[in-house]
Parts: structure tokens; C-alpha cells; sequence
């Protein structure tokens, strides 16, 4: 817990909710420990897509569909998702298909690291919560891909607060990742194409306007 456990509780009191389609694929979701944005992380999103208001959306990581569809219900946007698991792929394409957005969602399978270079597309918007070790490739893709005033966001920057603990805090097999957020959250708020905060929302959000 990156924040006061009390205020995030208050905070999420305050959320509206989703419709009745996203609020049964996150119940299942978290049934089956399929990783999805938290609650705080959906409220910042939705408030994203309305202030920003993108045409064209890249999301990294689809997992089984479920911030696609949010991004889907709450903009206008055509929406170009990646998802590599295969035992999640299924899912995704089925509640794609349920969701009434199929129109909207393009999903690509197979592995970012592959697909993310063969891209040509230039997108007004970024989503990126996959690989979390791969953060820093994603990011030099993102650069290329990303529209200029384009919109870029990563979740799970702080990893439960491991990211700003020294490495010697952090369990032995996280510490790959560990070095890698750091260096993805020294890279984007240090590069002069970016405008980037990170904020401790969720488990650490970073937002990055491409200048």
C-alpha cells in the first residue's frame, strides 16, 4: 500500500462505479487473480478520457479486456490492444465481444516486444500495464508511436512501494524489475520530449504529455 490504507479506502467511497458489464468482469477478475487497475486507477483514467479525449488508443497489456472496455465505455476512441498469455486471450476476445465495443477493440496476440516495432500507426494516447520489467523498451516505443500532445500512462510504477525502497529491501527475484521501474521512471521524467509526473495513485501511475 503506497498510500495511507484509511484515505484510499475514503477515496474509493466517493467513486461512481462502472456499468453492470465492468463491474462482472472485475468481480471475476479478482476472483481468478487476474491483475486489473484498481479503483483509484479507474477514476484517474476516466477522468483522463474525458479531459484528453483521444481518437486513437495503444494499450499494452489487454489481460482479459477489462481497462480496454472502460477506455471503450467512457470515450470515443478506437482502442489497439496487446495481449501475449494466451489462456487470457479467450477471455478478452469474449468480452470484447459482449461488451458491444468489438467495432472499437483490435486485439493483436503475441508479444510486445515483436508487434510494438512493426507498428506504424501514430496514437493520441498510450496505456501501458504489462511486463513491468519491460517498461524501458515500451517506453522507446511509446516515444515513436505516441502523437506529439499525445497522452502517455503507465500503472504499476511503484510496485507496492518496493521502487523506492533501496534494492537490498526488495526480494531477491524482484530486484530485475525493481532496477528497470527505476530506470523507466529516471527516463521518461528526465527526457526532454516528455512532460511526466508520477503519482501515487493505485500502485503508482506515471502520466507524460509528448511535447
Amino acid at each position: 500500500m503506497i498510500v495511507n490504507e484509511r484515505c484510499t479506502a475514503y477515496i474509493n467511497s466517493l467513486n461512481s462505479g462502472n456499468t453492470p458489464f465492468l463491474n462482472e468482469i472485475e468481480k471475476s477478475a479478482r476472483q481468478t487473480w487476474v491483475p486489473i487497475i484498481r479503483k483509484e486507477t479507474q477514476t484517474l483514467l476516466k477522468f483522463l478520457l474525458a479531459e484528453h479525449k483521444p481518437g486513437t488508443i495503444l494499450e499494452i497489456g489487454a489481460a482479459v479486456g477489462f481497462s480496454a472496455i472502460l477506455m471503450a465505455q467512457y470515450s470515443d476512441a478506437s482502442i489497439t490492444t496487446i495481449e501475449n498469455y494466451d489462456v487470457r486471450i479467450p477471455i478478452a476476445k469474449e468480452n470484447f465481444e459482449k461488451s458491444g465495443f468489438k467495432d472499437r477493440i483490435k486485439l493483436l496476440e503475441g508479444n510486445a516486444e515483436e508487434i510494438l516495432p512493426a507498428l506504424t500507426e501514430s496514437y493520441d494516447m498510450i496505456f501501458i500495464d504489462a511486463a513491468k520489467a519491460q517498461y524501458p523498451y515500451y517506453l522507446e516505443e511509446a516515444k515513436r508511436l505516441l502523437k506529439k500532445g499525445g497522452l502517455l500512462v503507465a500503472d504499476n510504477c511503484l510496485q507496492d512501494g518496493d521502487v523506492f525502497e533501496s534494492k537490498f529491501a526488495v526480494n531477491r527475484r524482484n530486484r530485475t524489475i525493481h532496477k528497470r521501474m527505476r530506470d523507466f521512471l529516471y527516463s521518461i521524467t528526465h527526457d526532454a520530449d516528455f512532460s511526466a509526473s508520477v503519482l501515487p495513485v493505485g500502485d503508482g501511475v506515471t502520466l507524460a504529455v509528448r511535447i
